[in-house]
């Protein structure tokens, strides 16, 4: 994914001035340093000259004092303000791009990896949380520079015509340097990113790892970037040294001419003492921000890890309507008007045109990979449609407030993600002011509430100390879906882990406790479809019938659908993943 030219900057801009006080006391004590650092030479040439002409010191030297004085006042200030505002900024980085990245969901999936995601949250905001500082201290020594050279063309304007002749094969090679390091580290961000994507993969698969005995050939998997990884960052190294010795070599010979331009003045006459003191100071602060290299580094770090969260925040952004409550609670239809769907050159659903009735259960069967759970996900927006539209009685869900279309739609899913901490949390998670109540209701209804009442603290077990299995999971996840109280479920194949015995009774609590709600239930079991009022068959991405389970089971390319789903037993309680 491509970013402009102008987000970056813009994005640094705005998150620098997220705590817009303290950046601003950050440029107050830069200013003042900035001031007396400018003052000073003009000061000790001043004290020079008059102690040279046998005048009283006790102004000049006051002044002096007074100088540093502010000036360590200055760089104080400036540690606490560039820290918080730093802070700050890198703050709102991290939650506009984690909110980017739930909005995205599962088109989001397919963009970034989870590690790279990681990768950027951690390391490329933090450096681009610091970029408004960096830039700061930037333009307060171009600043500072200039005014170091109009001092001293102010003195004699041949040693600045001599310092400004100098300047043009300095900037060819900072120019030089700051491109091809700014290349190099967003490419070392990448690597970076690809090492924590792999290594989360790993741990995710570490049972299968260890029973397949393959731990060498997967950590030589994880690790296969290094190698680039290592060049990478050594081309940086290599560039900023190239760059300090280039610099090391140019600056002293600049500051040599203007030096000796100066002494020539002072021999002719028109520079005195003093002033060639003051010579001397401006040309160091003159070239001050040739000097460098190390926050032209940091910069180059900045923008490149800028670009990166950029690439993220630059994801399209699931808008919501405008639509709120209705005051209803019975079940809505559900419609599909010619909706298309693609994963990248591949069709997922072609053409699909599906009515469903309020009150509906309705089972989705298809071919693994057929667009089952594709089609479940466009009713909540988990995923938009390339083409056509989706409606809950007759309104686009585009049109409803995510509220709204989270109220309306509640989702259990194969392998749940079971958030909030505790085993209450996670079940009340999309409704947290349910009553207990209503959260042992829905346990119950998920024949949940048995094995949670038998855990350490019931419905207060933290998760961690609850090793669940996968059919355990799996209803909290309908348990979940129930207590949200909606007026459609969507099960994504949420009983696939449960035994037959238990799937049957979930199912008749769906239909029984659920009566008069709309229910789409992605089902591989033949069961789970002869429970349902219609089913929707797909195959090729297409719909290729709607009717009862009784009578597409004549047709053998149906009943083809269930012939390799068995009737599982329920997985045994495993804590490692």
């Amino acid at each position: 994914m491509t970013t402009s030219t102008r987000a970056v900057p813009r994005l640094l801009a705005a998150a620098a001035l997220q705590a817009r006080g303290w950046f601003a006391l950050a440029v107050l004590a830069s200013a003042v340093d900035a001031a007396v650092t400018l003052a000073t030479p003009a000061l000790l040439a001043r004290t020079l000259d008059d102690a040279l002409a046998h005048r009283p010191l006790t102004g000049p030297l006051s002044a002096l004092v007074a100088a540093f004085g502010a000036a360590t006042g200055a760089a104080v200030l400036h540690v606490v303000a560039a820290g918080t505002s730093g802070a700050a900024a890198a703050g709102r980085l991290r939650r506009g791009l984690v909110h980017r990245v739930l909005d995205a969901g599962l088109a989001g999936q397919r963009r970034h990896a989870a590690g790279d995601i990681t990768g950027r949250l951690v390391g490329s905001c933090a450096e681009a949380g610091h970029a408004g500082l960096t830039v700061l201290d930037t333009v307060m020594s171009v600043v500072t520079s200039i005014v170091g050279v109009v001092s001293l063309w102010l003195i004699d304007w041949r040693p600045a015509v001599t310092f400004l002749l100098g300047l043009p094969p300095v900037y060819v090679v900072l120019r030089l340097f700051f491109r091809r390091s700014s290349s190099a580290l967003t490419r070392y961000q990448e690597l970076q990113g690809q090492i924590a994507d792999r290594l989360i993969e790993a741990l995710g698969g570490v049972r299968t790892i260890r029973a397949s005995g393959t731990v060498a050939a997967e950590t030589t998997r994880v690790l296969e970037p290094l190698s680039e990884l290592s060049e990478t960052g050594l081309l940086t190294w290599l560039l900023q040294r190239a760059t300090a010795w280039q610099m090391g070599l140019l600056l002293p010979a600049i500051e040599i001419l203007v030096l000796a331009v100066s002494g020539y003045g002072v021999v002719a006459g028109r520079i005195s003492s003093g002033e060639l003191v003051a010579v001397t100071g401006y040309v160091a602060i003159a070239l001050g921000l040739f000097q460098q290299v190390d926050a032209l580094g940091e910069l180059a770090h900045s923008v490149a890890a800028g670009r990166r969260v950029a690439e993220v925040l630059g994801q399209p952004v699931t808008l919501g309507g405008e639509r709120g409550p209705d005051g209803s609670i019975a079940g809505c239809a559900v419609s599909f008007r010619g909706v298309r769907l693609l994963a990248g050159d591949r069709v997922v659903l072609d053409g699909i045109d599906l009515e469903i009735p309020a009150g509906t259960a309705l089972a989705v069967v298809g071919a693994s990979g057929g667009g089952k759970s594709s089609l479940a996900a466009l009713v909540g927006r988990l995923h938009d449609p390339d083409q056509g539209t989706v409606l809950l009685d007759g309104v686009p869900v585009t049109e409803f407030t995510a509220d709204e279309l989270s109220r309306r739609v509640a989702y259990a899913f194969e392998r749940p993600a079971l958030l909030d901490g505790t085993i209450r949390g996670t079940i009340a998670l999309a409704r947290p002011e349910a009553t207990q109540s209503v959260i042992e209701a829905a346990a119950r209804a998920a024949r949940a509430d048995d094995f949670i009442r038998r855990l350490p603290d019931g419905y207060d077990t933290r998760l961690v100390d609850a090793p669940l299995s996968g059919g355990e999971a799996q209803r909290l996840g309908l348990a979940r879906a129930f207590a949200q109280d909606s007026r459609v479920v969507v099960l994504d194949d949420a009983t696939s882990s449960l035994d037959t015995v238990t799937e049957a009774k979930v199912t008749e609590a769906l239909h029984s406790a659920f009566t008069g709600r709309t229910r789409i239930v992605v089902a591989h079991r033949a069961s789970t479809a002869a429970r349902a009022d219609l089913v929707a068959w797909l195959a090729d991405g297409r719909i290729r019938a709607v009717a009862p389970h009784a009578e597409l089971w004549s047709a053998q390319e149906y009943r083809a659908q269930f012939a390799a789903v068995p009737e599982t037993v329920e997985e045994e309680t495993c804590p490692i993943p």
